[in-house]
């Protein structure tokens, strides 16, 4: 049984695509007031604000939503070129679900994947994004353009999932609870941060050979065709003109390897943004921080 965060209503919401045809997204919603987008990171789903996400709808209507491939919402096959994985098609997902709940303009946050997908929706639907917020990370390009040793041993998953189908999806599969418990109990904090139907969730979406699948397409479409979506924002000096904030973990690679704030600063003309006491799963790691500092920022 899906976890259902307090207060919060389970529902879904068919978008449709030219290229793909219809893809159903899987959300959360709860609270009144400004709408408010939380999108989530690999390999978990929108229960990740689970801690978050109730304090908000005290101030904000917010909707929680399951990216394309994650969690209940619909896992197509990837195509040759990974264009159904793109951010710019996750990204058309969740201006379609706002639009269809009646939100012409939102603001949206999003951790770790879920920030990608923010930055493509806040490039491509600008004029529906008032304003941003991401949560440890620095651009997709920035990333892989300042890649190095530290940061390969690190995020060695970035180079494992992007081979070719079905190399990781066969590997995972045989056993892929050793996996999630390497890969997120080896971070800063530990497994004991995650709620045990939290973690069931997450754990029993990656077991689903279709999420899994899903979750190789969303990093090999930023290895292919994701960087060529940015780096033609650069060529025609395409910056984002809505607000952007990020906040980025003390203890985590992305501080460790990169400077969020310059990086950010290259894509977007107006940013701030700090490291918070925190690895990389700030919003299970540090809600109460995270809460003061969307109520701040938003508000």
């Amino acid at each position: 049984m899906a976890f259902i965060m307090q207060g919060f209503q389970s529902e879904a919401i068919t978008t449709n695509h030219p290229d793909d045809g219809e893809i159903t997204i899987s959300y959360q919603i709860a609270g009144n007031g400004p709408p408010l987008l939380l999108l989530h990171g690999f390999p978990q789903t929108k229960v990740i604000w689970h801690r978050v996400a109730p304090a908000l709808a005290k101030d904000f209507t917010v909707v929680a939503t399951d990216l394309r491939g994650y969690g209940a919402s619909s896992k197509p096959h990837g195509k040759e070129d990974h264009s159904n994985y793109s951010k710019r098609a996750m990204a058309s997902d969740q201006s379609q679900v706002m639009n269809q709940l009646g939100f012409q303009e939102y603001s949206v946050i999003g951790h770790d994947r879920g920030g990608r997908v923010a930055h493509r929706l806040a490039a491509d639907h600008g004029n529906e994004v008032k304003k941003l917020m991401v949560l440890d990370i620095s651009p997709t390009l920035a990333m892989y353009e300042q890649t190095n040793m530290q940061f390969a041993r690190g995020y060695w998953h970035w180079f494992f999932l992007i081979q070719k189908e079905p190399i990781p999806e066969t590997l995972i599969s045989a056993n892929t609870e050793f996996l999630m418990k390497q890969f997120m109990g080896g971070r800063h904090a530990g497994l004991g941060i995650f709620e045990p139907a939290c973690w069931n969730e997450y754990l029993t979406a990656m077991q689903n050979p279709a999420c899994l699948h899903a979750m190789c397409e969303d990093y090999r479409a930023a290895a292919s065709i994701d960087l060529e979506h940015d780096k033609e924002d650069i060529k025609n000096q395409h910056l984002l003109q809505m607000p952007v904030k990020v906040l980025w973990g003390e203890y985590g690679q992305v501080n460790a390897c990169f400077n969020p704030l310059e990086d950010w600063k290259r894509v977007a003309k107006n940013v701030s943004g700090h490291t918070v006491k925190s690895g990389h799963y700030i919003p299970e790691e540090i809600p109460e921080t995270l809460i003061k500092e969307i109520q701040d920022y938003f508000g």
